[in-house]
């Protein structure tokens, strides 16, 4: 079974180091992972966007806490639980076998600045998509 959110205004990097973080676990420790980190008792290990972050020693290397996305990511594995009992799978023993984030639509905004001008600020949405396998 599958859920998804699609154009959510949450950072494209964050949802994907978090993605990482939550693929092969089961429902329960997903959600008890998301809430932690929430809470600021666990962190999520950055392996791809890390320069410039700082090491340390839970995640042994640099990570961080990535609230809103985790947030997001609760609500979607809500979802996914809801989807696994409507076909009459036990929540329990369902595990997430993929996750990922793309990249949405992009919005284009301006930035006044100083004599007149203006630069450019785009805001890109992610969609992101998790599916689950029920293991007897």
């Amino acid at each position: 079974m599958r859920a998804s959110l699609r154009e959510v205004d949450v950072s494209p990097k964050w949802a994907r180091e978090v993605c990482e973080a939550v693929k092969g676990l089961s429902i329960t420790e997903a959600r008890k992972l998301l809430t932690d980190v929430v809470e600021g008792r666990r962190m999520i290990r950055y392996g791809r966007y890390r320069k410039k972050r700082a090491h340390h020693a839970e995640t042994r290397g640099p990570g961080g806490y990535p609230v809103k996305v985790s947030r997001y990511m609760l609500k979607l594995v809500d979802s996914l639980e809801a989807n696994a009992e409507f076909k009459g799978l036990d929540p329990e023993k369902t595990y997430i076998v993929h996750a990922a984030s793309h990249k949405g639509r992009m919005v284009r905004k301006n930035v006044e600045r100083a004599f007149g001008r203006s630069s450019p600020y785009n805001k890109t949405y992610v969609h992101i998509e998790l599916a689950g396998v029920s293991r007897a």
